[in-house]
């Protein structure tokens, strides 16, 4: 059956869509539907009339194609938006799924509160976080996203809505926690915050020499909140990897640095909710980025670093997602789109981690920008990505030539090693190298056999992989 000749529910409309990741590197026909409220929700997915199956969509971020679905329905949450109760007493914010980070930051910020785990973009939905367990600067020290969720209002297939707390179902609430959205819809969710002396970051900077250099300034004990390197793999020889590594901490309350800059209105750089301040244009055909002019601009960003820096105060907007700053930066890669790749290797494994490093090398992937940092322990749900140990991000354009051998040469050494690579960013991984790296499917699979027993909740994902169960 075509896309054009599935049918929603009655009174619920929807529109023939074309729908891709952040990375733009695969797209789906689907169609569309906004649901208005829980009921519709329920409606749609105890429908017979979507054979195709369903999938919730927020803010399209994830960069694979966990949130669209060929030939079936995709329920966009974005409308479903409020921030609906800030317990200061209890340090906790209730909102719907479709709420971003930036929503939550901003209303928080009038109360002196703030999130406690942020991604890399402040675009992502309260839904998408929790279905990706999303990870920031600070996972070493606070863990990921999961560890702050203390309840999820979820929609399931087969017809109930759960209030979920790590209490009143454990199994489920951690499912979905990591669960790319194949546990059921999410509605709301309630979410622990923390007091904000000010919207600033008290950061140190240090600039490395190479990868060596890299490597060991970031083995040591790390007594700073935040910590993330960027990375130039693109740099010849032995300079290759070297970086500007940025930690920080937040001011304390009561800190004198922190005085004036209190709840109220934000300037532009400290506001969550202010635009970008560059904007691509849309519709580039070809990427204008080359590697010679890339390394060239890594060389000028490595070289106008400051070597040490001490205690510099920062906005937070800027220190946390540098990249919004520059508006649907995804289209300078052109209509082919990009690959972002993702990868934790546990601690202890190092020497398997310096390998995916000189595969790198060897193969000259054009690394077009790497993003290094350290997890901390464990925690969440069977499909939920971040383990002890190093995690990097590098983004690649899709149209490499041998970029698929290469990645999948990369996976043999993450898997070797006990890691795995994150299925948030995901869209070529093979389901036998799936089960290598994320050992507790079977849990996950039985969840899903309890919650949706007819395999309804799917996405290309969930195809790809063999996630779907039943009806796949």
């Amino acid at each position: 059956m075509s896309v054009a000749e599935l049918s929603a529910p009655a009174g619920i409309a929807g529109s023939e869509r074309t729908l891709s990741g952040w990375g733009r590197a695969k797209s789906s026909r689907c169609r569309v539907i906004e649901p208005r409220s829980a009921a519709e929700v329920l409606e749609l997915l105890g429908s017979r009339a979507v054979p195709g199956g369903a999938i919730a969509r927020g803010a399209g971020r994830s960069y694979g194609d966990a949130a669209q679905n060929a030939g079936g329905l995709v329920l966009d949450m974005t409308n479903c938006n409020g921030v609906l109760s800030i317990d200061r007493g209890r340090l906790r914010v209730r909102a719907q799924a479709g709420a971003t980070i930036a929503q939550l930051m901003a209303a928080l910020a009038g109360e002196g509160l703030t999130l406690p785990v942020v991604p890399g973009t402040r675009h992502v939905t309260i839904a998408g976080a929790i279905a990706s367990d999303i990870h920031g600067k600070n996972h070493h020290r606070d863990g990921g996203f999961a560890r702050h969720v203390t309840a999820i209002s979820l929609a399931t297939p087969a017809g109930e809505l759960h209030e979920l707390t790590p209490v009143s179902d454990a199994e489920l609430f951690y499912a979905t926690l990591g669960g790319m959205g194949l546990t059921g819809v999410v509605l709301e969710a309630t979410l622990a915050v923390e007091e904000m002396a000010a919207p600033l970051v008290l950061a140190d900077v240090d600039r490395t020499e190479s990868l060596e250099a890299t490597l060991e300034m970031l083995s040591g004990r790390e007594r700073h909140r935040y910590s993330v390197a960027w990375l130039d793999l693109l740099a010849p020889g032995s300079r290759m990897g070297r970086a500007v590594v940025s930690r920080a901490d937040s001011l304390e309350i009561g800190e004198p640095r922190a005085a004036g800059q209190g709840p109220g209105r934000p300037g532009r750089a400290e506001d969550p909710l202010a635009g970008p301040a560059v904007e691509m244009p849309g519709g580039l055909g070809r990427s204008p980025l080359r590697r010679a002019s890339m390394r060239a601009f890594n060389a000028l960003r490595w070289g106008a670093s400051p070597r040490r820096v001490r205690e510099q105060l920062q906005p937070m907007v800027p220190f946390f997602f540098p990249l919004d700053g520059i508006g649907s930066w995804n289209a300078l890669y052109g209509a082919a789109g990009l690959i972002q790749y993702q990868f934790v290797i546990p601690a202890g494994r190092e020497a398997d981690l310096e390998s995916c490093f000189e595969l790198i090398r060897m193969r000259r992937l054009p690394v077009y920008l790497a993003v290094f940092k350290r997890f901390g322990a464990e925690f969440g749900g069977p499909l939920s990505f971040p383990l002890e140990g190093w995690t990097l991000a590098i983004d690649m354009p899709a149209a490499t030539d041998g970029l698929l051998g290469s990645l999948a040469k990369l996976d043999e050494i993450v898997a070797g090693a006990g890691g795995r690579v994150y299925l948030s960013k995901d869209l070529r991984l093979p389901p036998e190298t799936l089960a290598a790296m994320y050992p507790r499917l079977a849990e996950f699979a039985a969840v899903r056999a309890r919650v949706d027993p007819h395999g309804v909740l799917r996405s290309d994902l969930a195809r790809r992989l063999g996630l779907c169960g039943a009806g796949e």
